[in-house]
């Protein structure tokens, strides 16, 4: 094992770190477009929602991207590939900050997404390895919570800049700050040989597997139940709960804070028990969203209520997305390019029910998608509770030795 991934037990690798980092800056590049859609709007000359296609654009790149770069990639150097996707992530930026077509941009954002795609499913596989499956869900959880720090601080923090020096500024910020990640990696972790036995038709293979489908099941619908809420919260804080507009951001803080406290609460507890800390947290965000229903009225509820949404929701993640790693047996990197398209369909096909929900509902109508959405997340789990049964805590919470951590996991499994 490499010096970037030895630690002390209980401390992650600088490895985990660095790559959380990476997450960071790839998330807020998704989100903060949704903030600066009028300035882009006003610069192209273009309508807001025609602006909007940038975001759309990301997300089609991500769900397509994720497991197709994965694949085109398989047998690079796992470092190299690392630091090409976050050039070609940087370059993506500066092409986007320096141009005068919206079309070009559009076709930036793709590309970026691409790399995202490719630094994700890469990251992901890197970050289990380097800790190993006893802390695998908590690296898993680290590595998500670099997205969902980008909430709390880098989104909120890219839309103030950008409308005030235009939102260029953000974009440029962002093409730097991947660029001087890509220099670290080069810098700082140390290359590896473990790419060299990949088989592509281990990959695929590694798909026939019943319970990585029923993991990749539970991380889209519970992703798209607490999406389809939190996509149209806007009108459901500022109609109901009377929340003045301006403090709304204040509130999507509030949620991005509880999306971090469930990423450690799942990294956490999903280690022991995975499956009885899924299933709970599944129920747990479809009561919540259920209750957002009655109890959106209230300025203080509403905001509580969001906060728990993305407690609740976001303890899920880590932990399907470390376990479908780990059903992949040997040919981990498909599976979680898959995952990670995964929760983009989720958003995309949650976010497009609970639009029609609003026109027909009102701002109600997002949270009782959600919660049926969310409701549903319940039923690939425990599905995948009674199959995988009480093994899957020993294995999780078992440290092998670097070496032959594939093949012995693949044993007890058989």
């Amino acid at each position: 094992m490499s010096s970037a991934s030895m630690t002390a037990p209980g401390r992650m690798p600088l490895v985990v770190w660095v790559l959380a980092a990476g997450t960071f800056l790839m998330g807020t590049t998704e989100f903060v477009v949704a903030g600066l859609l009028p300035e882009i709007a006003g610069d192209f000359n273009i309508s807001v929602s025609h602006a909007g296609l940038l975001i759309t654009a990301f997300a089609i790149g991500m769900i397509i991207g994720s497991p197709t770069m994965a694949m085109a990639t398989l047998r690079l150097p796992q470092r190299q590939t690392l630091i090409l996707a976050l050039a070609v992530f940087s370059i993506g930026h500066v092409v986007a900050a320096l141009s005068n077509s919206f079309t070009v941009v559009l076709i930036a954002r793709v590309v970026t997404a691409l790399a995202t795609g490719a630094f994700w499913a890469i990251g992901m596989v890197i970050a289990t390895t380097a800790v190993g499956p006893s802390a695998a869900t908590r690296a898993t959880g680290l590595m998500i919570g670099g997205l969902t720090l980008a909430n709390v601080i880098g989104v909120p923090v890219g839309s103030f800049v950008g409308q005030y020096i235009g939102w260029r500024g953000p974009i440029w910020a962002l093409a730097i700050l991947s660029a001087l990640a890509a220099a670290f990696i080069g810098r700082f972790i140390p290359a590896q040989d473990q790419r060299t036995t990949v088989s592509l038709h281990a990959e695929f293979n590694a798909l026939r597997q019943g319970r990585l489908w029923l993991a990749l099941s539970s991380a889209m619908l519970i992703m798209g139940g607490v999406m389809a809420t939190y996509t149209y919260i806007t009108p459901l804080l500022t109609e109901r709960a009377g929340i003045p507009e301006g403090a709304v951001p204040l509130v999507l803080i509030a949620f991005g804070i509880g999306a971090l406290a469930g990423t450690t609460t799942g990294g956490r507890l999903g280690e022991r028990r995975p499956m009885v800390t899924a299933v709970t947290a599944a129920v747990a965000t479809a009561v919540v969203l259920t209750l957002m229903i009655p109890l959106s009225t209230n300025a203080v509820t509403a905001t509580g209520l969001v906060l728990l949404m993305g407690w609740t929701g976001f303890t899920v993640n880590p932990i399907v997305t470390a376990l479908a790693v780990r059903f992949s047996g040997e040919a981990p990197t498909l599976t979680s390019g898959l995952t990670t398209s995964a929760f983009n369909v989720g958003i995309a096909a949650g976010s497009a029910v609970a639009g029609m929900a609003l026109d027909s509902a009102g701002p109600g109508g997002p949270p009782v998608v959600g919660a049926v959405i969310a409701a549903c997340a319940v039923l690939p789990l425990a599905a995948l509770a009674l199959h995988t049964g009480p093994r899957a805590s020993r294995i999780v919470a078992q440290r092998l030795p670097a070496s032959g951590q594939a093949e012995e996991l693949t044993a007890r499994r058989h």
